[in-house]
């Protein structure tokens, strides 16, 4: 597998992941809450503030329809969805790239249209791509020009067509992308997670590195983000909001800060368990070697010359004496003095 270095984080396994905050619009076009919610992200160990960059009249025609939970976002209409929040323009997201400078985290924002990738290019580490862009040619090629990393998104796709866009992005300049399996609901149950396709994709892709961009309502334990990191996503992207309880858009989905700190104590604690590969005794093992495994033990008295049968032994702790593994060894051979019940055979006692 190729490492990628998305800002200065160097993705590589047997690392932490690197993790994404997607603000996305939860800003809700203002500027000051947009900073604020950088600031949380930052708190919470984030290591990117992600937006997202689009004019509603450049992604959506008047006629699109709603494809999430209209019981949790009511409005029906993409294209009136996405004119609510497109009040950013690129003046905007130099501040926001700045404040993220400031605050010690990185800017990063997917682009949904030509202009958009154009002014985000001197702004970003790397370039993220949504799954419902996984079919956009033009949009792939513009973007792989650019000679940056990049993350692309995989909900709804089939493997062709993740081929495909992979196949278009090396060709355009990008030989690496990060692949996230994703599922395009919004709120995606738990059971349509469908985290064991993180390592169909290692698998499909094993030369490429993994990540995931979760849609499940967050749980207490943020254990879905967390198992994810123990499935192989070496990249974890998850909505972020100041205030979940909000109606609409992607709060109601989306972690806080609070949330992102308990993923981050996971991941700390996950990774002091993880340890050796290779399975062999550990050094704090050896203690239990010596006196929690059986010896062949004396069950009945013994006379000096006798043949040894079975009935006359059995196993108990600590294992200082000739181990059960030597059982079969054992049985058959003569006792070399008399052996008293509860003894420990050792093998000088038999011949």
């Amino acid at each position: 597998m190729r490492t990628v270095t998305l800002g200065s984080y160097v993705v590589a396994p047997g690392k932490l992941p690197y993790v994404v905050a997607e603000i996305g619009v939860n800003h809700e076009g203002k500027l000051d809450l947009a900073k604020t919610l950088i600031e949380l992200a930052k708190e919470g160990g984030a290591d990117a503030a992600k937006f997202q960059s689009y004019k509603a009249s450049r992604i959506a025609s008047r006629n699109s329809p709603a494809y999430w939970d209209t019981s949790k976002e009511p409005t029906r209409s993409q294209f009136e969805l996405f004119s609510k929040y497109d009040r950013f323009g690129a003046a905007e997201y130099v501040s926001l790239a700045e404040h993220c400078q400031k605050v010690g985290i990185d800017f990063v924002s997917t682009p949904f249209d030509a202009a958009a990738v154009d002014f985000l290019e001197p702004l970003v580490p790397f370039y993220k791509i949504a799954s419902a862009d996984i079919t956009n040619v033009p949009l792939l090629r513009q973007i792989a020009a650019k000679g940056k990393p990049v993350v692309l998104s995989t909900g709804a796709s089939t493997l062709a067509e993740i081929d495909t866009a992979v196949e278009v992005l090396s060709r355009s300049g990008c030989s690496d992308p990060v692949l996230m399996h994703c599922v395009l609901n919004y709120p995606c149950n738990n059971e349509n997670a469908h985290l064991n396709m993180i390592e169909g994709l290692r698998r499909g892709y094993p030369e490429l590195v993994i990540g995931y961009s979760d849609h499940t309502l967050p749980d207490a334990g943020m254990l879905i983000l967390s198992a994810a990191w123990l499935k192989g996503a070496l990249v974890l992207e998850k909505h972020f909001t100041h205030d979940k309880t909000l109606p609409g858009n992607d709060h109601y989905h989306a972690m806080d800060v609070h949330d992102l700190k308990r993923l981050r104590e996971n991941l700390a604690l996950l990774t002091t368990t993880l340890g050796e590969l290779h399975k062999k005794p550990l050094i704090g093992e050896q203690a239990a070697r010596e006196h929690a495994r059986r010896s062949v033990v004396v069950d009945r008295a013994i006379k000096a010359g006798q043949v040894i049968v079975a009935t006359d032994l059995t196993y108990k702790r600590p294992a200082h004496g000739i181990s059960t593994a030597f059982w079969d060894q054992v049985v058959g051979r003569k006792a070399a003095r008399d052996l008293a019940e509860d003894h420990v055979l050792r093998w000088e006692d038999i011949v």
